[in-house]
């Protein structure tokens, strides 16, 4: 039997409204991911004015939380821009552990409305996103 392209042809696939708003939304948490990344480097590095912004002058609350989510941040980014199902998780983590610092240690940290109200809208909207997919899913499967 000869082999003929149409072995290796397949129809092609097409991403749906709601599965192309969902990676949209996904890549623009990442950049913001990426951002806040950025932003901690910058101020473990020195670049930052500020009287106590740069890693050996910081008290050492700031500097355990920097330094962790000055890796987090960048590291969520890139799985949230590949759509990577861990992406998320570690977007979570990050987004426990600011809300951790502002909320629960507003003395040591600052209290951060616009950072807490940020992430708690990231939160909602992927809440919704996922309920949509599920509620999808099971009217396919009906």
């Amino acid at each position: 039997m000869p082999v003929t392209n149409e072995f290796f042809e397949r129809t092609p696939t097409y991403a749906s409204t709601l599965e192309l708003a969902w990676q949209w939304f996904l890549r623009v948490v990442a950049a913001w991911s990426l951002i806040l990344g950025i932003l901690y480097w910058v101020r473990l590095i020195g670049f930052y004015d500020g009287a106590e912004w740069r890693f050996d002058l910081m008290p050492v609350h700031w500097q355990v939380a920097a330094v962790a989510l000055a890796v987090l941040f960048p590291f969520a980014a890139s799985g949230l821009w590949m759509l990577a199902s861990w992406g998320p998780v570690i977007w979570f983590l990050c987004a426990a552990i600011e809300f951790g610092m502002y909320l629960g240690f507003p003395r040591l940290f600052g209290f951060h409305l616009e950072i807490l109200i940020a992430h708690g809208i990231v939160a909602i909207i992927y809440c919704a996103f996922r309920a949509v997919f599920f509620l999808k899913a099971r009217k396919q499967s009906d």
